[in-house]
């Protein structure tokens, strides 16, 4: 099926294949546990009976619920907008003009690949902390899906001929694909025993339904008495982390195998698309004429191991997705990411000039906030401690945490930078990330400069660099007074000429 994008185009409907998935899903989900009830010979009591009485009316519920949908939810794309229709008892319309699109993304779990649907979604530059959304259309067949994203991504323009209409064939240029050893960077996490927790309740929840105590195999399997506390909370520990980092392996295996990112090149401009994805596939176009820069960050706990995460700074896209659009790489070595900005940018690449050193002041004022933050707790110990309330080795113990925010201050310092190189403004800073970004200076819509009481005393500055874009807000924290000025006029050309020109006639006078 095509799509005419005409002014009397017919509405059409989602496919009807997405309400007999649920249906199938639902009950495959239930054969194994019926097979091991009937297998095991176990008891029709509640207790057993009720994770499939739950997996059951759960996919009743969404069946049904996926039924209405249908039912309801209408669409078509004439020449100039994406209309949609939906709801039951509130009727909903929502209209998107073509040219406001920004971005047209697919997805697809496992279930809308086996039915042959995918979900698309088409963004607007919305913004979720203003209450918008993007326009999604779950599920359409894979030929519209890929008709669809192919109409609204190269779409000609009004005034194009209709020999220009004919799609062009795509360039299309590997940037970079999937290697395996990135797998070992992102095994080791704190977020190793999360996944741990939630895979050994699961086996637990499982067994139990089977009638198997997975807790009393466990215990029979050592001695955890003749171990002491100690060593039976190292082994716990040690096999908590190998099941999560295990379960961290071949959670990013499964989201991110096939990985691939290529510049398409389409006679409407350029995208930088990424595919990825084992069992269900995610596929994200980035416009590169609505980029405004990109950003590179260096996790503290992982900065060790080279890692880096790569984000681009642009519009329609929500940096708060948990799906993570803007990211065009998954966590991997640094090297890795440096390359690709480069290919990104091209021979212009702000994220390698050298950056300007900021001044000492800004180490005091860290290391007096690490010394007042790390002894508020001695403090509000000591009374207790003095009254007996608590052990007097409480309140010292407490202050255990000043030389490791004496730490946490020099590193702080010494992510922090800031320049300008060509047409784009560069700024570094982070504890936990050590996040470098460049933003185009043609983007950037607002400069803020301000100051704290204890900035004015140690005379610092903070630079915000506002835009449409990305977080919204780029920070060059603590540069001193003399240079903010001019560093915000370089980073926003024309916007404080004014103010700059004052400044230089009241020196002047």
């Amino acid at each position: 099926m095509t799509f005419a994008g005409a002014d009397d185009a017919p509405w059409r409907r989602l496919s009807i294949r997405v309400i007999w998935i649920d249906v199938a899903v639902s009950v495959l989900a239930l054969m194994p546990g019926g097979i091991a009830v009937i297998a095991f010979d176990v008891g029709p009591s509640l207790r057993e009976l009720w994770p499939l009485a739950t997996v059951a009316a759960w996919g009743l519920v969404s069946a049904v619920g996926d039924a209405i949908r249908w039912a309801c939810t209408s669409y078509r794309i004439t020449s100039t907008d994406i209309e949609r229709r939906t709801g039951l008892f509130v009727r909903t319309s929502r209209t998107m003009h073509r040219d406001r699109v920004r971005s047209v993304d697919t997805s697809a779990k496992l279930r809308h690949r086996w039915a042959g649907l995918r979900v698309v979604t088409v963004g607007a530059g919305q913004q979720t902390g203003v209450g918008e959304s993007a326009l999604v259309l779950d599920a359409l067949s894979k030929t519209d899906a890929a008709a669809l994203q192919e109409l609204l991504l190269d779409a000609p323009t009004a005034h194009q001929s209709r020999e220009d209409e004919a799609p062009a064939a795509e360039r299309v240029a590997i940037l970079a694909s999937f290697d395996p050893r990135w797998v070992v960077y992102n095994m080791f996490s704190v977020w190793a025993y999360l996944m741990a927790a939630g895979l050994l309740w699961g086996a637990f929840w499982l067994l139990s339904s089977l009638g198997i105590d997975l807790f009393g195999f466990v215990a029979e399997l050592v001695d955890w008495d003749s171990l002491g506390w100690l060593r039976a909370t190292a082994i716990a520990l040690a096999g908590g982390g190998v099941i999560g980092a295990i379960g961290l392996g071949v959670n990013f295996l499964l989201g991110y195998g096939n990985f691939v990112l290529a510049r398409v090149h389409t006679h409407s401009g350029s995208y930088l698309r990424t595919r990825r994805g084992v069992l269900s596939t995610r596929e994200v176009n980035r416009d590169e004429s609505r980029m405004r820069g990109m950003s590179i960050g260096e996790p503290l706990l992982w900065r060790w191991m080279g890692m880096a995460d790569t984000n681009v700074i642009t519009t329609g896209l929500d940096v708060w997705d948990t799906e993570e659009p803007t990211a065009i790489l998954p966590r991997g070595p640094i090297s890795v990411a440096r390359r690709t900005v480069a290919e990104v940018f091209g021979s212009a690449n702000p994220l390698s000039s050298p950056l300007a050193r900021h001044p000492r002041a800004a180490l005091r004022r860290r290391l007096w906030w690490a010394t007042a933050l790390s002894w508020v707790a001695p403090f509000a110990l000591a009374v207790p401690a003095v009254t007996g309330a608590v052990a007097a080795w409480v309140p010292w113990a407490a202050l255990a945490v000043w030389p490791v925010a004496l730490t946490g201050a020099f590193i702080a310092y010494r992510a922090l930078g800031h320049g300008v190189s060509g047409d784009h403004l560069v700024v570094r800073s982070g504890l936990l990330s050590r996040t470098t970004s460049a933003l185009r200076r043609d983007a950037v819509s607002t400069i803020a400069i301000r100051q704290s009481i204890l900035q004015r005393r140690l005379g610092l500055c903070t630079v915000s660099a506002m835009t449409a874009a990305g977080w919204s807000a780029y920070e060059a924290p603590d540069i001193s007074s003399r240079g903010a000025v001019a560093f915000a006029a370089q980073a926003a050309p024309g916007l404080l000429d004014d103010f700059v020109d004052g400044e230089a006639a009241r020196d002047r006078g």
